[in-house]
């Protein structure tokens, strides 16, 4: 079953529970991944969806950081109800121990020692850890790494 397919299937449940919070995001996320699909000639792949759902939780990440600045509590207590909702259709994040050893053992594919080969570790990181680790946490922990 497919993320999209899954998101069918619960905006179908949330309106059956009349659950209008879990429903909005359910809708949201539907209309971010038929926004793609559309504008793309084949299907969409997993990678394309955890992509597009991953794009709506750094969204939702940025909005609870400014309304955290402007100390909107009703908007804040909301952002987080819709962050928890996102997270459920992405994959298990990586903690940072398992992040960390993922980034040595690219380290050691790729060969690098010094901050000079940053961009050769980042690339093929945020490749192969798609969707398992944030690009943030990714870079933190290369640039500890190699700095």
């Amino acid at each position: 079953m497919t993320l999209t397919e899954r998101i069918n299937q619960d905006i179908k449940t949330a309106m059956k529970a009349k659950d209008k919070d879990s429903l909005k995001v359910l809708r949201m996320l539907k209309a971010a991944l038929q926004k793609e699909a559309l504008e793309q000639p084949e299907p969409l792949s997993q990678d394309q969806e955890i992509t597009i759902i991953s794009r709506e939780l750094k969204q939702r990440r940025d909005s609870l950081a400014e309304f955290k600045k402007a100390d909107r509590e009703d908007l804040v207590s909301a952002t987080q109800d819709e962050i928890v909702i996102v997270k459920k259709y992405l994959p298990e994040q990586l903690s940072p121990e398992a992040l960390e050893a993922k980034v040595r053992e690219i380290m050691a594919q790729v060969g690098a020692t010094s901050k000079a080969d940053f961009g050769k570790v980042m690339g093929l990181a945020a490749s192969s850890l798609k969707g398992q680790a944030e690009g943030k946490a990714i870079n933190e922990t290369v640039k500890r790494l190699l700095g």
